[in-house]
This record gives structure tokens, sequence and C-alpha cells, in this order.
């Protein structure tokens, strides 16, 4: 039964080797330099990646941002739904944090522009 199946798991397994290959390429980025706040479309803060440092945005709406070893993460939210904390961190130039609710978006600006973004045909 098992040579039967033979091609399949190797065509399986050269599948999941090109997939994990293709992932490390297009997450090679350049590292960021500024993770950049904004509030309902307007930037109100900026922040450096190279200094560690947690950042409470908003009083009764309110968002955690952390910096760490050069990534940014929102850590702590009370918005519903919390898509923003699992949203996890974020260090490369184009990557970005959204909390809706709050209308909250951290975007990673600096360093090199990506290689490419993507392409939709």
């Amino acid at each position: 039964m098992i040579k039967k199946y033979r091609f399949d798991l190797l065509l399986a397994g050269g599948v999941l080797l090109l997939a994990g290959l293709l992932s490390l390429l297009l997450r090679s980025g350049e590292a960021g330099a500024w993770a950049v706040v904004a509030v309902d479309g307007v930037e109100t803060a900026r922040y450096p990646l190279s200094q560690d440092l947690t950042v409470t945005i908003g009083t009764d709406r309110y968002n955690v941002l952390t910096i760490s070893r050069g990534a940014a993460a929102v850590t702590e939210a009370n918005c519903g739904d919390r898509t923003c904390v699992g949203t996890g961190a974020v260090s490369r130039a184009g990557e970005s944090i959204l909390c809706l609710p709050h209308r909250l978006s951290v975007r990673i600006e600096g360093g090199a522009d990506p290689a490419f973004d993507a392409a939709v045909r």
C-alpha cells in the first residue's frame, strides 16, 4: 500500500519544502527604523525601534504599544476583539498592526524598502 502513495508523499514533501523556502525569501526584507502611530489617520507619534519602551495610547479606549529588541507589538488593549494583540510583533518596513475599534494603526517605516510588495492577478 505504501508503494501506491509514494509519489503522493514525495510530491507533498516537495510542495512543503518549496513553501518553506518561499516564506524565508519573502520574509527577508529590511528591518524598519520607526514605529509610526496614527489615530483616525493622523500621525500622533513616532518611536524608534532601536529603543525599548512601553507606551499607553489613549485613556478610556487604550492600547499598550511595546517596543522591544527592534520589534513593535500591541501587548494590551481594551477593545472587544483584541485582534491587534493577536497580530504579534512587527519589525520590517511595510508591516502594520491595526485596531479598528480604536481607529489605531502602527506601521513600520524606515530602513530599506522591501524588494517587492505583492502582485495580484
